[in-house]
């Protein structure tokens, strides 16, 4: 007999999504067509739910607030997203993310916790432990203010650093893997190890 949906811990993942989902630029992603996937790293998030993982993604997207793009954008993206993750067998189950500029006032721009917050409370569980994936400092800096397990890939803006100069300056406990397809080899395997 299944356990009540209560009483199995629903397994949540967060992401980033600008250089650990997406290649990232400095002038912003804001079009559909400048939104491209990291070699890999769709496959990497199928592999996650087909371990049972789910996933949210939690982005600053401050090209709101500058005026670089608008709504319509951001959800053409997103929609490029969830059908490019369709097409490989993955799904990410809500994508939050902030519309703020830094010079706003507001609790959920990274490196401030807000976005995993409100993670927590729509999934209904508590962050303590739940990996939190990122490619900069303001990554890890959120998911652990929230309780969440901090992991650094190489890519976007860590891309080209060593994972012993990435190791500098972050939150205690964190974890530094190549990409997402590294993490998401690491999280099934230490699964597969624990069970």
């Amino acid at each position: 007999m299944l356990p009540a949906m209560s009483d199995r811990k629903l397994k949540l993942v967060i992401l980033d999504r600008d250089g650990t989902i997406n290649l990232d630029r400095d002038d912003f992603v804001k079009s559909p067509q400048e939104w491209q996937p990291l070699p890999g790293s769709l496959e990497a998030i199928a592999r996650l739910n087909h371990a049972g993982w789910h996933v949210a993604v939690a982005s600053n997207q401050s090209g709101l607030g500058r005026g670089l793009f608008d709504m319509a954008a951001l959800n053409a993206m997103h929609d490029k997203l969830h059908q490019s993750l369709a097409a490989v067998g993955g799904r990410v189950d809500a994508i939050f993310f902030c519309p703020h500029t830094q010079d706003e006032d507001c609790q959920c721009r990274k490196p401030l916790p807000g976005l995993f917050e409100q993670i927590g409370a729509r999934f209904g569980v508590p962050l303590k432990g739940v990996p939190a994936v990122g490619d900069s400092l303001r990554d890890l800096l959120a998911g652990s203010r929230a309780g969440c397990q901090p992991h650094l890939v190489l890519t976007g803006k860590s891309a080209g650093l060593s994972p012993e100069q990435a190791k500098q300056g972050l939150p205690e406990g964190s974890r530094v893997h190549a990409d997402l397809a590294a993490f998401a080899d690491f999280l099934i395997e230490r699964g597969a190890a624990a069970a």
